[in-house]
């Protein structure tokens, strides 16, 4: 049975989908852009900033769901510019100190709300 997760720690969807769903043991985390939930603004800074407070985001959906970092499977990653690749590695690597999960990287023309990174994630249990 599909089950549709949602936490008030991250932010809102903004379209018509959901943070996550989760079917037979596997979660289907949204893409997740640098929006602090609290002030509903993209966080300050730059890719550093961003990456972290997008991978802020997947850990709250994930805690809400009973998973963590530990379960996820597969990352996709969006990048508004392919220069910043480096830098967003760097934070969303202390994610994933053992075992990290599959992932492909993309460089896309523009992102919601002109953001520099989007992520999106599944864990699997």
């Amino acid at each position: 049975m599909k089950k549709t997760i949602h936490t008030n720690e991250a932010p809102k969807a903004i379209g018509p989908y959901s943070q996550a769903t989760e079917m037979n043991g596997m979660l289907f985390i949204s893409g997740q852009v640098p929006l602090d939930a609290l002030t509903g603004e993209i966080v300050e800074g730059g890719i550093k900033e961003q990456t972290e407070m997008v991978m802020k985001n997947i850990g709250f959906i994930l805690k809400e769901a009973g998973y963590s970092f530990a379960d996820v499977v597969k990352s996709t990653c969006l990048l508004s510019d392919m220069d910043n690749f480096a830098a967003m590695n760097e934070v969303y690597a202390k994610y994933y100190p053992e075992n990290p999960p599959a992932r492909a990287a993309y460089g896309v023309v523009k992102l919601p709300l002109g953001v520099l990174v989007e992520i999106e994630t599944i864990a699997m249990k």
